[in-house]
């Protein structure tokens, strides 16, 4: 029954990075070329990380799953300290910038545009920033949690 669960939970997982690949690429599609003017202004921007919930979910038919999809922006050289999601599988899409990844003990991933990660429930998040000095990383995370279990611990 466990082994069911996982792999509808991960087919799940699919099917959300697919929707929201689809929505990454409709989004920035739309968005109009940035003019000088824009850029200045982002640049005087804080330098706080911004976070979009775009939906969230509980699934009554799997164990009460919360799916969620949100969207994250750091800006330049911007990290947080290693974590862990004891209760979430976490599926990331780099939407925009260089974003740098390191999951467990495994080697620092530098990710682009287009480029995906994969956390399982209680890895370590050991490197989780912006590898750029000079400009924004944007990515998507698609979740599926246990609401039972806290979201990150430290």
């Amino acid at each position: 029954m466990k082994n069911l669960l996982t792999h509808v939970a991960t087919g799940l997982g699919g099917a959300i990075l697919g929707v929201g690949l689809t929505f990454a690429s409709l989004s920035n599609s739309a968005e109009e070329p940035p003019t000088q003017e824009s850029q200045a202004q982002s640049a005087s921007v804080s330098q706080e990380v911004k976070r979009k919930l775009h939906i969230e979910k509980t699934l009554d038919d799997i164990l009460g799953r919360v799916v969620s999809i949100s969207e994250t922006e750091r800006p330049p050289g911007n990290g947080s300290t290693p974590h862990r999601h004891p209760g979430s599988h976490n599926f990331g899409y780099v939407v925009s910038g260089t974003y740098e990844v390191q999951i467990d003990d495994g080697p620092v991933q530098r990710l682009g545009p287009g480029e995906v990660f994969y956390e399982s429930p209680g890895q370590l998040h050991a490197v989780s920033r912006n590898g750029s000095t000079t400009e924004p990383v944007r990515y998507l995370i698609f979740k599926i949690a246990d609401p039972s279990l806290p979201s990150t611990v430290r």
